[in-house]
């Protein structure tokens, strides 16, 4: 409730005539809500929110066990809720049973308005933290993001970052000189850690269109600050996405709000539910990244609750930043368990009234051991409170009652179709596609290089060949034609001999007879018949002689 500007929310005294506010100015100092199981932390966390949501300050808180979406639903009269009403006189105060604005949220896109961020947003360093990455992994990945902004590469989701990952290990030797060298074993690290996010759900929380967190800065028409509620149920079984969302959102404020000093209300509260789900799971780097967070995002104007069992927790170096503490009964059942209480006892200013550590293990359900910072920021005195009822339901909206507030809320019209971009992973594959083409072409290039260099060598064989084949034909028709010629020549000789043989039998038959007639003539005229035989045989002898001389000529 809202009374006298400040937040009321619980009574003390013997008979509750004492009213116990919460400064609004002094909630960007931080709160913890502390308790065990069923002692009344989610009712404190929804009467607080409540009176934000009144003053007109937006609130967000994650709803890890799924009891809180009845805040959209008003609270409705029994006969325990009466005799609350009657017992904290809250009649006198104005108190009505009334809904609040809620928008609700589920990273999974199942029950409520998807949220998102892009790889490029979340940023190296807190994905790094996020992925527990070594300094050399780190470092490497920073050299990634640095390529990917020289090159003008989106990098929307995880397989944009995959994508650019494998890219650079790919051509490390390219961007070794100017960027370092880039270990194709660190790289394979990274992108074991990037599937294990994935495998908690990681390749749904990154993607477009990505949350603006100014949205969660929203009133309704009455002025009530919208109440942001995350369904969490199955986000808490995913811790290293649980964790990656939770310190994303703190990082995004702190780096998109501007430094607005000391104010009189929060622009906005965080009341983070079952907090140890998130420090159980959270590397060193994370915590150390939170406290820093923690202590600095209270010059935006963010109060930040944290929402668990024991103080024992929540780390130290977060616990000493929480300056409201609302502690509800703790039970001790080991040496540990009784040690945490002491610790517990410890953070609070005494109280002469009563002994706070066997009071803390002594309170009923809706007690609880408050001290809140007065208005100079000094911490009360423990004070033994009872706190008031909500407003809203004390049980849970249908799911029916959710879905047409999902449905019905603009910011689902906004965020509720997942868009992929065209970024690294788009543009390298067509890249690849394109070097494969290239590839392909210049393999094609190649090979009809090399058929046609087969095709000449082959044709350069069959014409050697040939003119092997030409050469032994000419040889051998040139043998043919010798041995024709010789064959000729030797006929015609033979022609010729047998000409001149009977030329010459016929010239020496002739000349016989021709020398044999003169001889016969001279002969018998000089020496009558004896002289005309011996003469015609000496006639006819050189005759045939003569002719034979001149035939050898």
């Amino acid at each position: 409730m809202i009374s006298e500007g400040k937040i009321y929310f619980a009574k003390t005294g013997e008979g509750l005539d004492k009213k116990i506010y919460l400064e609004p100015s002094m909630s960007v100092r931080h709160g913890f809500i502390g308790g065990a199981t069923g002692t009344g932390k989610t009712v404190t966390l929804k009467v607080l929110a409540e009176s934000f949501s009144e003053l007109g300050v937006p609130v967000f808180f994650s709803d890890v066990k799924g009891d809180l979406s009845g805040m959209i639903v008003p609270g409705a009269e029994s006969d325990d809720m009466n005799e609350r009403i009657e017992r904290f006189k809250l009649s006198e105060d104005g108190f009505k049973f009334k809904s609040f604005p809620a928008e609700f949220y589920d990273i999974f896109g199942k029950t409520g308005i998807p949220l998102r961020t892009t790889v490029s947003e979340m940023g190296p360093s807190l994905l790094a933290d996020v992925l527990e990455l070594t300094d050399t992994q780190e470092d490497i990945l920073n050299v990634v993001f640095k390529i990917a902004d020289d090159e003008e590469l989106i990098l929307s989701d995880t397989k944009d970052l995959k994508a650019m990952l494998q890219y650079a290990a790919e051509n490390s030797k390219e961007y070794e000189l100017e960027y370092g060298r880039i270990a194709k074993q660190s790289v394979s690290a990274i992108v074991r850690a990037i599937v294990a996010l994935e495998a908690e759900g990681g390749d749904t929380f990154f993607g477009e269109p990505a949350i603006d967190v100014r949205d969660f800065f929203a009133c309704d028409a009455s002025g009530k600050g919208k109440i942001n509620i995350l369904d969490s149920r199955t986000l808490v079984n995913k811790p290293r996405l649980y964790s990656a969302f939770m310190l994303y959102l703190l990082s995004e404020l702190f780096e998109s709000l501007p430094e607005i000093g000391d104010v009189e209300k929060p622009r906005m509260v965080f009341f983070f539910d079952e907090a140890h789900l998130f420090f159980d799971n959270a590397s060193k780097a994370l915590i150390e990244k939170t406290e820093q967070i923690i202590k600095l995002i209270r010059s935006k104007g963010i109060g930040i609750f944290f929402i668990t069992q024991s103080p024992s927790d929540i780390p130290g170096g977060v616990m000493s930043q929480l300056g409201n503490k609302i502690e509800h009964a703790l039970r001790a059942y080991t040496p540990g368990e009784r040690k945490a209480i002491k610790t517990a006892a410890e953070s609070f200013r005494e109280n002469p009234d009563f002994d706070t550590e066997e009071l803390l293990t002594q309170l009923g359900t809706g007690e609880a051991l408050v001290s809140v910072l007065d208005a100079d920021g000094v911490p009360g005195i423990a004070e033994h409170a009872y706190i008031l009822p909500p407003a809203s339901t004390l049980g849970t909206a249908s799911d029916e009652e959710v879905k047409k507030a999902v449905d019905m809320s603009n910011l689902y019209l906004k965020y509720s179709k997942e868009v992929d971009p065209d970024s690294a992973f788009e543009f390298l594959e067509r890249r690849k596609l394109q070097i494969e083409k290239e590839e392909e072409a210049e393999k094609a290039a190649e090979e009809e290089e090399k058929a046609k260099e087969k095709a000449e060598k082959e044709a350069e064989k069959e014409r050697e060949k040939a003119e092997k084949a030409a050469e032994k034909a000419r040889e051998k028709a040139e043998r043919e034609a010798e041995k024709a010629r010789e064959k000729a020549e030797k006929e015609a000789e033979r022609q010729k001999k047998a000409i001149e043989r009977s030329v010459r039998s016929v010239a020496s038959t002739a000349a016989g007879s021709i020398g044999r007639q003169v001889g016969n003539q001279v002969g018998k005229k000089f020496f009558g018949s004896f002289g005309k035989s011996v003469a015609g045989n000496i006639g006819a002898s050189l005759g045939r002689n003569i002719l034979g001389t001149l035939f050898k000529r």
